[in-house]
């Protein structure tokens, strides 16, 4: 049966589509927001990391929460405080949930958060698993601080998900519109070695597997959230200009010149990891986009040549 689906970071680029496929499918759904308003499409409940306020009848509203706020890893330099910011935004709110779960008389059934294959560090060719061991850069220790912050939610007999998510692939926003402007332009070419792989996953399907958390019960702990075939970084720039009917005119952009551009930042294009879906395929879930050929079609297909 359908029910009451609470997100955080429904504004986001997940969190929007996500609400949207809940729609169509019944569900109801109700965002926390900072400034909950009459201009949301959905009902909203007041949270402010800042103030470590949550409103506590976000949480006996819900049957389930799925939690994917966090400061954007993309969206500014990564200047020290923003480093902070990066961990304090998935720590702190995490931290609130849980406090206003402890607190309240609520019948959330399951807590679905996300996380990142960046948990993996710089892995090579080295295809890695939900048990593989974790990197010790940035972005590693961004995820496993997330991830145990998320924990003790088990703790309160409430089923977890966790779902560490490779490149949402969309159109509407994130890294595929940032990958493709240079291809548009005539100037594509991969990044660095080209070498590093890039484990991602269609919005669509990534969302589906939300859903499938959601209505089966059989998900508990971490899936990597990927889709089966991942590329390498020269091979993702190659099927982008192809699905484009682009060439690639350049040589790869040199790491040097993506550092200088970026700072430590580049560690999200520099480094890869090449990850293993073989845990959600084993749920008998099935993805309507396995390669990438199939995902970058359903976004360029038909669209202007010119």
């Amino acid at each position: 049966m359908p029910g009451k689906i609470l997100i955080t970071g429904g504004s986001g680029l997940i969190g929007t589509r996500l609400s949207e496929m809940l729609i169509d499918q019944g569900y109801e759904v109700a965002h926390l927001s900072r400034k909950p308003g009459k201009s949301s499409h959905y009902k909203s409940f007041r949270w402010d990391i800042g103030e470590s306020y949550l409103d506590d009848s976000a949480v006996t509203y819900a049957d389930y929460i799925i939690h994917l706020a966090g400061a954007g890893l993309a969206d500014q330099k990564w200047t020290n405080e923003r480093k902070k910011e990066i961990v304090r935004s998935r720590v702190e709110s995490t931290k609130l949930l849980i406090s206003s779960l402890q607190r309240t008389e609520h019948h959330v059934k399951g807590f679905i958060s996300a996380s990142g294959v960046g948990i993996y560090g710089d892995a090579g060719d080295q295809l890695m698993s939900e048990e593989s061991t974790y990197g010790d850069d940035f972005l590693a220790e961004v995820c496993k601080a997330w991830e145990g912050a998320v924990w003790p939610v088990k703790d309160l007999g409430i089923r977890t998900v966790i779902f560490r998510t490779g490149i949402a692939l969309s159109d509407q926003g994130g890294a595929l519109p940032q990958l493709a402007r240079p291809v548009k332009l005539m100037a594509g070419a991969p990044l660095g070695s080209g070498k590093q792989y890039m484990s991602w996953i269609h919005m669509d399907d990534l969302c589906r597997l939300y859903i499938r958390a959601i209505e089966d019960t059989q998900f508990e702990g971490v899936y990597n959230a990927v889709a089966p075939h991942p590329v390498t970084n020269a091979e993702f720039t190659k099927q982008l200009a192809g699905a484009m009917h682009r060439p690639l005119m350049l040589p790869k952009v040199p790491s040097f010149a993506i550092n200088l551009m970026m700072g430590e930042m580049s560690d999200v294009v520099l480094t890869g990891q090449r990850v293993s879906a073989n845990k959600v395929l084993q749920t008998g879930f099935t993805f309507e986009y396995n390669y990438l050929e199939e995902a970058l079609e359903s976004f360029y297909k038909g669209k202007d040549k010119s």
